[in-house]
């Protein structure tokens, strides 16, 4: 598929220049319509609950597809924070690791389930130095698990990952990574990358409505995990609905969270939309527009903030925000603005047009 063509599916884009897929992206045609249809069908009194109950499901397949990994190995939850809270409350003993600002629906599990036995340890970046640098200094034989995402929306520095999995191998860690903010554009090079365990909601680059994620772990890690909300769709009988007990063996649909059921229509058809894309060269449109908005921001006066290598999200610092924000909205750009912060995240529905309107909101 062209980004012509990709573009065409997003009917908002008619009409704005889209560069906020980092807080959510426009609905895409086929994901507006089979929630529509599954709507209507509730208004008409001919929805079919069992049915709608089982699309996680098969989003759960096509997930896996997507990635190339064994259906057995990944559970379906509804948000982020849950994936992270799976993982750090059956973590094995010692120190997690984490970046002192990680998003805090990665961060605050850990901290949450922290304890004399499985203690936390911040790592903190000094002045110059990246993220990325400051985590795999920390890196040191107690600890057992490091948590990161691949990139943030806090500067859209890309993380290390590769040299994450070699360090975390050196010491005997696992690795979990969230890709929430970069699977739909950037290349997951599972094989390369290895994660023990890879967390991702959908409602941001693969296009899916908020309240459907995936966690993926690999086979040996993933045989610790449970559902931290087991319920009926977890339990250790298949098919029981009163009685019994969770189930603590077997696919990793035993860490299952609750299903909202429109998400997940919603979310299935994201994935086929997602799945029609090639990789290579969705990572290669992106980075090449990122670049070439970071490029024509600097020369405007503006200021990357990050330290590390950049991805598809690029922020920077800008001088008057409130007169930036006035302009953005003039020329039909939707981006964020946090404080002094000017946020834009390339997805390959945008083109050069979108650039070029974000840019021409920063005057020199």
């Amino acid at each position: 598929m062209t980004p012509a063509g990709f573009r065409a599916r997003f009917p908002a884009l008619e009409r704005r220049h889209w560069l906020d897929t980092p807080g959510a992206p426009p609905g895409e045609h086929s994901v507006l319509a089979a929630i529509r249809a599954e709507l209507d069908a509730l208004e008409r009194g001919e929805s079919d609950w069992e049915e709608l109950d089982r699309v996680p499901d098969r989003a759960r397949v096509g997930f896996a597809d997507l990635l190339g990994v064994a259906t057995a190995d990944v559970a379906v939850l509804g948000s982020l924070a849950e994936a992270a809270a799976t993982v750090a409350r059956h973590r094995p003993p010692g120190t997690a690791l984490l970046a002192a600002d990680e998003f805090q629906s990665v961060l605050f599990p850990f901290l949450a389930e922290r304890s004399p036995e499985r203690p936390v340890t911040l790592a903190r970046a000094r002045p110059g130095q990246s993220r990325g640098e400051a985590l795999l200094a920390a890196i040191t034989p107690d600890v057992r698990l490091v948590a990161v995402s691949e990139t943030t929306t806090l500067d859209g520095e890309r993380m290390p990952i590769r040299a994450l999995r070699e360090r975390a191998d050196e010491v005997g860690a696992e690795l979990l990574v969230n890709v929430t903010q970069s699977l739909g554009v950037l290349d997951p090079a599972l094989a390369t990358h290895r994660p023990d365990y890879l967390a991702v909601h959908g409602y941001k680059w693969l296009l899916a409505p908020r309240g459907a994620a995936w966690l993926h772990a690999a086979p040996t890690a993933g045989a610790r995990l449970r559902s931290i909300a087991p319920g009926w769709k977890t339990p250790a009988e298949p098919g029981s609905r009163v009685g019994g007990r969770p189930a603590t063996d077997g696919p990793l649909a035993r860490s299952d969270t609750g299903r909202a059921w429109l998400p997940w229509v919603g979310a299935e058809a994201a994935l086929r939309v997602v799945a029609a894309l090639h990789p290579p060269t969705v990572e290669a449109h992106c980075l090449r527009l990122a670049e070439g908005f970071e490029a024509g921001a600097v020369e405007r006066g503006a200021v990357p903030v990050r330290d590390g290598p950049g991805s598809h999200i690029r922020v920077v610092r800008v001088s008057d925000p409130t007169a930036v924000a006035a302009a953005l909205a003039a020329h039909g750009v939707r981006a964020g603005i946090t404080g002094d912060r000017l946020r834009i995240g390339v997805h390959y529905f945008n083109d050069e047009s979108d650039i070029e309107a974000a840019l021409a909101a920063l005057r020199p």
